[in-house]
């Protein structure tokens, strides 16, 4: 019997407030650095101060004979106490034939060697690799203690060769950082048709190109990386308490690099305070005091203050591209070349923001032919892993950088540009120049739709009036296709208690995405109950049989999936019961708005059948066991989100400081389960793609490799003030890969905010000859890009151009 009806949604499609919010709001929240434990001790981190230096020796006399202090460990007790490396994306995904089993492009190295890690141990024992790297660890009594013992810990260091840029490290004459990658190369693929490309670009007639170099960005999460570590020597478990997408996979990385089997490690998470993907992999520090617990018999607790944060979490972005498009010359895309290097860091964590970039350059576009050169760099600086919606803004920045180059070099107009070479309706299931094959869509539709919601053929007076003011208004689009997809295996539970609550347990964590309100409204909706009669358990591994976390927008995806299968089990239990005591064959039982109908006379919620289960003894024991279903999925298929932005800007010629006057995003999520989640999603996301268009950027010094952006003086971020009231709009063109239509929403916001503040931008300096500037669009470097073009002297304050 299937869940499923054709009455009209109480809750699917409903902008129901987030039930979670006033629990968060009011400090009833528990985030990772609330656990504690009695005996709690609490670990400080002694970093290195150098991009890469050989550890000599490390002296911990001083700092062991501080009061309070209780241990020192440094990478030789690592390797002694047999610790594994951290297990990284590589292992877990690197192979060819572990790619087949995706629906993501299969990316192996040109030269045949297998896709794998950095060896990265949880300290190193020989040689630091990047400034901030974590070299020993002290624990203590209080965290002042610990803090104060880490700066008594003496390590003389050698100083050793480096580099921090990933152009520079693939030079012959950059210092080979890991024996195992020569050349600082961890990865070398291609994809596409290279000599098809190359043949198109030799007898093309225009050519559009773009080098630019997406910056380097970091998460800055509200709650900073936390974690409690214990051991129970009675079980021989190890427990660990903190924040990420998904406990399911800490649990399993962790007994990976404990060497123990997974049955003796448990996960806890509760509350999640942001992650954006910083969270997503197991952090050395996490399994340090896991580790230490057991060592000194006590629980140790560990908190990233914010300079910490900036130095080691994983980090994202850091994509320096060479793009080329050829057109006609009547402006249809023939091909698209491009060579992408991804700056991967000190240590090989994944080669996912690469290789969902590559399979997405073409983006909307009909290109019948393209070639990616995709290469990661191994570098000295703290690693890159997957951030938010990881590979996809790079991709969509560089195609609708292009498309807007294109136009400005060669006289067509931007719109028409993009509604000449636009994937039609018609043309899906559609596969692009990587052999990704797009479901369905409307690219059209929604690009007219933000078009509307900015009021495109009203900017020129719009622009006048600015000009009149000495100011310089620009207006810029941006369209956008994702592929998500995700660790492939998920699965629900529910239980149904007789006294009125359905518990979900499911095996990924919400870090804001609100999943206790958007899964309760999927849950209640097919039971027919009451939204508060759904109880989410997401956090705890004994509790969870397995789950993939919340990454690449997978969560709603798969859970809707799953959720609606484990209902299906429930009922079909459900209907036994009913039949039994109303003497019907169970195929004679109906469900509908929440009640089960063997006759008209007889009505039962899947409360009384649980309580039938209950209290009535005289049931066959096949119908004894309480009401409950599951659903285990395996997923294959991936998601196509898409979306249109567009948004309005004003320049100050005499700063060059810009002032987003306007921006409206309209995404398709296939079926949107809450409307008012999902625009919050957009709002967030739009957010945190402007704040890299404008302002964000991790710096490391290439002189010295220190890092130069480690605190909130030094790394911009946007506020509320910074932009103006959004306009979204939600579009929904069923997903034909989901049973429900439904594609992911988390990531849109941001994939192609990057490329419209870029492009409006550009658009409002068109006259001074401004083509291109590099994010972030700093005041400076606005400034500086008038100057260079027109040709002006640096202390001239263009007086004369504001008032033309």
């Amino acid at each position: 019997m299937n869940a499923q009806s054709n009455q009209p949604s109480r809750y699917i499609g409903k902008p129901v407030l987030r039930k979670e919010d006033l629990r968060l709001v009011t400090g009833a929240g528990r985030y990772s650095d609330d656990f504690t434990l009695p005996g709690l001790t609490h670990a400080a981190m002694v970093r290195s101060p150098y991009a890469r230096a050989r550890i000599v020796s490390i002296s911990t006399a001083a700092a062991l004979a501080l009061p309070g202090v209780l241990a020192v460990f440094t990478g030789q007790d690592v390797i002694a106490a047999g610790l594994k490396p951290l297990v990284h994306d590589n292992f877990l995904m690197g192979s060819a034939e572990t790619q087949k089993s995706g629906a993501d492009i299969i990316l192996v190295n040109s030269s045949g060697k297998p896709i794998v890690s950095t060896p990265h141990h949880l300290l190193p024992p020989d040689i630091s690799i990047y400034s901030g790297e974590a070299v020993a660890m002290v624990v203590a009594e209080t965290a002042d203690i610990a803090k104060a013992a880490a700066s008594l810990v003496d390590v003389e260091f050698e100083e050793l060769p480096f580099v921090v840029d990933a152009v520079q490290a693939l030079e012959p004459d950059a210092p080979q950082l890991w024996e195992e990658f020569p050349g600082n190369i961890g990865i070398d693929a291609h994809v596409g048709d290279q000599d098809a490309t190359d043949a198109i670009f030799a007898s093309a007639s225009k050519v559009a190109s773009l080098h630019t170099h997406i910056q380097r960005v970091t998460g800055v999460t509200m709650e900073p990386r936390s974690a409690t570590g214990s051991y129970d020597p009675e079980t021989q478990r190890y427990q660990l308490y903190a924040g990420s997408s998904g406990v399911w996979r800490h649990k399993i990385e962790l007994a990976l690099v404990l060497g123990v089997p997974p049955s003796h490690v448990r996960v806890i998470a509760e509350d999640v305070g942001g992650n954006f993907g910083t969270k997503n992999n197991l952090s050395v520090e996490l399994a340090l005091v896991t580790w230490a617990a057991k060592e000194v018999g006590r629980p140790v607790k560990w908190t990233a203050e914010r300079g910490e944060a900036f130095a080691s979490d994983y980090q994202g972005r850091d994509l320096t591209v060479d793009a080329e498009l050829a057109l006609d010359d009547d402006g249809n895309f023939l091909a698209l070349r491009t060579r992408n290097i991804s700056n991967l860091g000190a240590h090989f964590v994944s080669f996912q923001p690469l290789r969902k970039g590559a399979s997405l350059m073409s983006n909307v576009y009909d290109i019948p032919v393209g070639s990616v050169r995709a290469i990661g760099a191994i570098t000295n600086t703290a690693s890159t892993a997957p951030f938010r919606s990881a590979g996809r803004p790079e991709a969509i920045f560089v195609m609708e950088r292009l498309v807007d180059i294109a136009a400005q070099r060669f006289g067509f107009d931007r719109i028409e540009l993009r509604r000449r070479n636009l994937v039609q309706p018609s043309q899906f299931p559609y596969r692009n120049i990587a052999g990704i094959e797009y479901d369905s869509g409307d690219y059209e539709g929604v690009m007219d739709a933000a078009l509307r919601m900015i009021d495109w053929d009203g900017f020129p007076a719009r622009a006048q009036d600015a000009r009149a003011q000495g100011k310089r208004r620009g207006i810029g689009i941006a369209n956008y296709v994702e592929i998500t997809t995700g660790m492939p295996r998920e699965k629900a539970e529910i239980r149904v208690d007789p006294d009125g609550m359905v518990e979900l347990v499911i095996g990924t964590m919400s870090s804001g995405q609100g999943h206790e309100t958007s899964f309760a409204q999927v849950a209640a909706e097919l039971l027919g109950i009451g939204l508060n009669q759904v109880r989410l358990m997401a956090g705890d591994t004994d509790r969870l049989t397995i789950g993939g976390g919340s990454i690449s927008g997978r969560s709603m995806r798969f859970a809707c999936v799953v959720i609606n299968e484990a209902v299906n089990r429930v009922i079909e239990q459900a209907s036994k019961v009913v039949a039994h005591v109303t003497g019907v064959d169970s195929s004679a039982v109906t469900f509908a708005n929440g009640v089960l109908k063997a006759s008209e006379a007889s009505e039962f919620t899947i409360f009384d059948v649980a309580r039938l289960i209950r209290d009535r003894p005289d049931l066959p024991e096949e119908l004894r066991a309480p009401l409950y279903g599951e659903h285990d999925h395996f997923f294959s298929d991936a998601s196509f989100p898409f979306g249109a932005q567009a948004c309005e800007v004003e320049v100050d010629l005499a700063t060059g400081a810009v002032r987003l006057v306007d921006i409206a995003a309209v995404d398709d999520v296939g079926r949107a389960i809450n409307p008012l989640i999902l625009h919050g999603q957009t709002i967030g996301g739009c957010v945190q793609g402007l704040g890299q268009a404008m302002i964000e950027h991790v710096v490391y010094d290439e002189e010295s490799g220190q890092l130069m952006t480690g605190s909130l003086m030094d790394y911009g971020l946007l506020r509320a003030e910074s932009v103006p009231m959004f306009k979204v709009e939600i579009s929904e063109v069923p997903a034909t890969m989901n049973p429900m239509g439904v594609r992911s929403g988390g990531e849109g916001g941001t994939t192609p905010a990057l490329a419209v503040f870029v492009n409006a931008v550009v658009d409002a300096l068109k006259e001074f000859g401004v083509e291109h500037i590099e994010m972030p669009l700093t005041p400076q470097k606005v400034w500086s890009a008038i100057h260079e073009k027109a040709g002006l002297p640096e202390n001239q304050m263009l007086r004369d151009l504001m008032m033309l």
